[in-house]
């Protein structure tokens, strides 16, 4: 099968875990977008994600910690984007066990289920398995070194799927970066409270912008419409490589271009809300309660050639012009 094929014989099923929440439902939106005689089987628990409907596609109840009840949802999938998870350092911290059944165990199931039909598989691995990065720009051939049991569970993931697609079936893992903005479904406000959107809340509500301790830390930011993005070229690809009968791993950089430091972004918005909202929000630096456990470096900027080469991505969006467009929104609300 091609990633174009529309015959009805061979249309693709493609599942989505996670598709309720802030990335999967705008994955979803995309997918149906841009082909919309696929199948579509959109999975989620409900922890976090409220999202119940998108274009037509129903999210059905499946908790993926659950291996019967996954398996049988995914049945007849030929590609798996597997969203869900217990994302953030500090509900991983405060929910160490969940995260752990969740991120490693459930991770594992969608793995084995992979592994057993030849279904292909995306996995977002997220930029926490690094730690302190050593060199830039980053790569995902970097050393791991997670400060955090967030970016562990990752790392465990992404070694147990490397191990599950070795000769049984072709998975995508991401090297995912900071995420910010916000999208609709179906009139549905989605969102999350990220560096650049909890700043952009923070101005609206006329509140001071707190930026922890030095505010040199550099992150790299990357729009969730582009990252979604990403699971489209990536699905249509493994179609391709299941045609081809290619197995193993391919391993993704997801970023943007941009990688300011936190003093800088809030900055950034400080001055566009002055421009869009008429006000002055100060900006505060405050004690780091995080202290050694997130990296401080002054630079974070992500080699993405391959990405670019490889899955014909790149991003779209820029910090500037999202922080402006979400003030617009925030404002309007």
């Amino acid at each position: 099968m091609t990633a174009t094929d529309t015959d009805t014989d061979t249309v693709p099923q493609i599942a989505i875990t996670g598709a309720a929440g802030y990335i999967g439902s705008r994955v979803v939106n995309l997918l149906t977008d841009a082909h919309p005689d696929w199948e579509y089987v959109a999975l989620d628990n409900f922890y976090l994600g409220d999202v119940r409907s998108i274009n037509g596609v129903g999210v059905e109840h499946v908790d993926v910690r659950n291996r019967g009840e996954l398996e049988a949802a995914l049945d007849g999938s030929d590609v798996v984007l597997h969203l869900a998870a217990i994302s953030g350092v500090d509900d991983c911290e405060q929910h160490q066990d969940l995260a752990y059944d969740v991120n490693v165990t459930g991770t594992n199931n969608v793995a084995w289920f992979c592994r057993k039909t030849g279904a292909g598989l995306v996995f977002p691995f997220s930029m926490a398995v690094l730690g302190d990065p050593e060199r830039f720009p980053i790569t995902v051939e970097d050393p791991r070194n997670p400060f955090n049991w967030y970016g562990q569970t990752k790392r465990l993931g992404e070694r147990s799927i490397k191990a599950f697609a070795e000769d049984a079936f072709p998975a995508h893992l991401y090297l995912k970066s900071n995420l910010y903005g916000e999208h609709e479904i179906g009139g549905q406000r989605v969102s999350k409270g990220t560096v650049i959107n909890f700043f952009v809340g923070r101005a609206t509500d006329g509140d001071p912008l707190t930026v922890y301790e030095p505010g040199t830390q550099s992150r790299n930011y990357v729009h969730v419409d582009d990252v979604a993005r990403a699971y489209v070229h990536s699905t249509e690809r493994l179609l391709d490589q299941l045609d081809e009968g290619e197995t193993g791993v391919e391993k993704f950089e997801i970023a943007s271009d941009e990688d300011p430091s936190v003093q800088t972004v809030a900055e950034r918005v400080q001055t566009i809300a002055a421009e869009e909202l008429d006000e002055h929000v100060p900006v505060k630096l405050v004690e780091n309660p995080r202290g050694d456990s997130e990296t401080l470096v002054s630079e974070f900027t992500v080699d993405t050639s391959r990405t670019r080469s490889i899955l014909g991505w790149t991003p779209k969006h820029t910090v500037d012009d999202s922080i402006r467009s979400l003030l617009r929104d925030n404002d309007g609300t």
